[in-house]
């Protein structure tokens, strides 16, 4: 029998949105951890287990400390809905200010999520084909997007139920610390008690990695065979880990969307925020730091950051090349040797920017001049980016011209990074470039960022926001998940519906261009790539 007396409702119950009939869900095996007892919802024949505790509230004495183990509890615990995210350092300047784009919410919850964030925050999802049967499935760990700024875990795009169905795996996502509460560098203020603060973010997630280590296995997973994946934010928190000597050993391979962590920031420019920001939130001693509210925390840093901040201007929140936690910049002047024996999946979107922009007054309505007048006001890179787009795009607008221009950090950071670990590891890297276009909005935002994700997730349907639908989006979504899935299995990413997919070198820049016709290409973006060296 898989209802447990214990539990406290038997069965939950889910409302319709077609009818106001109310159907039975049917609770999970009980699984025991190292903590304790949890038991979820099965979701469709899959086990779901949400909001698991993996660490030990980050509050009071915790705040702005290393992760700590969570306390052991009696009883069965409630694995039934998503855990809190951390408080959210999202504006109303980012990326949901038009029609289309705030459509996309429905996905990518980011405003909503500013309405339930909390300090309390370290928790992760499971979903598993079968919790307690035995097996030993591979492990798919999702780092989640929104810079280190703001996103959790538990936004819908993410949710794993239809990967780890498709795929007979087991998919985790997972909260941690962001902005301030991760990455507030008050080491120089307050000393060694501090020591680790601007990195702690990073460092719950190398604890939700031992977490997988120590318990995955009861939930029909392999911790032997861990792959973590992440894409913008998530995707440089992968790479960090890739150079973060606390998570040697806690994963076996690495995906990275569409953002690559090549460096990291500096502890001196870390340090000189923090001031700022503390001197804003009237923080003196640390009775203050464990005292002052988590809202006012928040506040301070929106009074401390610069109205014209972002975009990568200005200061921003993320892991410091401490010398310590993170020993170097992780890419730089070559890959991490701890990482060599690491299969490494990455890549990017064509058009990445057009999400970003879509809201601003000049998309659509740039002209040549402008766009030319835009690239000479950002510097010589962007002149150089905007004429290789011309030609590359003869018959892209002014807009898109311009969009490209604006993301030529994905492209070459990913090409950066690739040749970095392709030079030294033993492992093969692979490269993609996501080119289909997305019909949504008419076109308009052509192969943004986040077009990825719906279709490694297998949740094409469900994402019809930013994916439309039709045939082709279904296309999409059975290639780019058959090839994730691939690649977390055997180290190799393949699909029926994809060419054999060759290992990227410095020698052979083989990229294979997503799209319904898939296709190998040798350097798709040398002009890009090689702009400044």
């Amino acid at each position: 029998m898989r209802i447990s007396k214990n539990l406290r409702a038997v069965a939950a119950i889910a409302l319709l949105t077609s009818s106001a009939a109310a159907v039975a869900q049917t609770a999970t095996p009980v699984i025991e951890t190292e903590n304790g007892k949890v038991q979820g919802l099965e979701d469709d024949g899959i086990d779901a287990f949400l909001g698991v505790r993996y660490a030990k509230p980050p509050i009071g004495d915790l705040r702005f400390k290393p992760p700590e183990a969570a306390d052991d509890w009696t009883g069965i615990a409630d694995a039934t809905g998503m855990g809190a995210p951390c408080m959210q350092l999202y504006t109303a300047s980012g990326p949901n200010e038009s029609d289309l784009t705030r459509g996309i919410q429905g996905i990518f919850p980011t405003a909503t999520e500013a309405k339930t964030d909390n300090e309390d925050c370290l928790f992760l999802n499971v979903w598993t084909p079968a919790a307690g049967d035995g097996k030993k499935r591979p492990v798919m760990v999702w780092f989640h997007g929104g810079g280190y700024a703001y996103g959790s875990g538990g936004w819908p795009a993410y949710n794993g139920r239809n990967l780890a169905a498709k795929g007979d795996v087991v998919v985790v996502t997972v909260n941690h610390r962001l902005n301030a509460f991760g990455y507030l560098n008050l080491a120089e203020k307050f000393g060694e008690e501090f020591a680790a603060s601007g990195n702690v973010g990073n460092l719950d997630l190398v604890r939700s990695l031992k977490w997988v280590r120590d318990n995955i296995a009861a939930f029909g997973g392999d911790p032997a065979n861990v792959t973590i994946m992440g894409e913008s934010g998530g995707g440089s928190k992968v790479s960090h880990l890739m150079a973060m000597p606390s998570a040697d050993g806690l994963f076996h391979k690495a995906v990275i969307q569409s953002g690559p962590g090549v460096s990291s920031g500096k502890p001196q420019d870390a340090a000189d925020y923090a001031g700022k920001i503390l001197d804003q939130a009237g923080v003196e001693t640390v009775d203050d730091l464990v005292t002052v509210r988590a809202d006012e925390i928040v506040d301070a840093v929106r009074k401390a950051t610069p109205a014209s901040a972002g975009m990568g201007r200005g200061p921003q929140f993320g892991p410091i090349a401490d010398g310590t936690i993170i020993p170097r910049d992780p890419f730089l002047p070559r890959a991490p040797e701890q990482s060599s024996d690491i299969p490494v999946l990455i890549g990017y979107n064509k058009t990445e920017m057009t999400l970003f922009v879509a809201s601003q007054p000049w998309f659509g309505r740039i002209d040549e001049a402008g766009v030319t007048g835009m690239a000479a006001m950002m510097g010589e890179d962007a002149v150089a980016a905007v004429d290789a787009y011309r030609a590359m795009y003869p018959e892209y607008s002014p807009t898109h011209i311009a969009s490209l221009a604006l993301g030529t950090r994905f492209v070459r950071g990913t090409y950066l990074l690739a040749d970095q670990q392709a030079r030294t590891a033993s492992a093969p890297v692979y490269v993609y470039r996501l080119t289909w276009e997305t019909p949504v909005g008419g076109g308009i935002l052509r192969s943004p960022h986040t077009l990825d994700i719906p279709f490694m997730f297998n949740n094409t349907k469900e994402s019809a926001a930013l994916v439309g639908t039709g045939k082709e989006a279904e296309t999409m979504g059975d290639m780019m998940s058959d090839a994730w899935l691939s690649f977390a299995k055997t180290g190799t990413p393949s699909s029926d519906l994809l060419p054999e997919w060759q290992a990227y070198t410095p020698e052979s820049r083989m990229v294979m261009e997503l799209d319904v016709k898939p296709r190998m290409v040798d350097d798709p973006e040398r002009t890009i790539r090689q702009i400044g060296q």
